[in-house]
């Protein structure tokens, strides 16, 4: 898969459930977490991280917003259930991208959705647990830009195998190369 992401919470409180982020976020290769303003006890972080997390990719630490800031390039996805955002499954991920969310019982501050490029809500009855949705999203992103197998148009198969992967020049020079042939 191409590019990069990270994953972060806003004042999340629970331990347990950063925990199970982290863990989760290196489980889907993040190439980086991030906390903002949290309440978080690192031994009681470690009993839920059995993967380690912090050993493994960077997890940065903001005390507040002022304060957060990302890889230049980096498009910060806010994951909030509000009117105006994207449905998630209709969302087109961009490659270099922080998705973060909001607290266990608390929305994505004011000051911190202005600074969003896009909301993306998960399209469920109601909210689901942070650690879960964290998962969700992550495992978007994994489907709609790695490279996978056409599902099957029946249930249960016939399961196709992976096409090659087609070697050559990168796309933009391809196309310098034909349009110089036409000239």
């Amino acid at each position: 898969m191409r590019g990069y992401f990270g994953l972060g919470v806003e004042g999340i409180s629970k331990p347990m459930n950063l925990g199970a982020i982290l863990r989760t976020a290196h489980a889907f290769r993040a190439s980086f977490a991030f906390a903002i303003q949290p309440a978080i006890d690192v031994d009681e972080l470690l009993q839920s991280d059995t993967s380690i997390a912090i050993e493994n990719m960077p997890v940065h630490v903001h005390p507040s917003i002022d304060r957060f800031t990302l890889p230049m390039g980096c498009r910060l996805i806010g994951v909030e259930i509000t009117e105006d955002a994207i449905d998630l499954p209709s969302f087109k991920h961009p490659l270099a991208a922080a998705y973060v969310l909001g607290a266990e019982q608390d929305s994505l501050s004011p000051g911190l959705t202005q600074r969003c490029d896009y909301v993306v809500k998960i399209p469920t009855r109601f909210c689901v647990n942070v650690s879960v949705a964290a998962a969700i999203v992550m495992y978007d992103r994994m489907i709609s830009l790695g490279r996978f197998a056409e599902r099957p148009v029946r249930v249960g198969g016939p399961v196709t195998s992976l096409a090659p992967h087609r070697r050559g020049l990168p796309k933009w020079k391809q196309r310098r190369l034909r349009e110089a042939g036409e000239s």
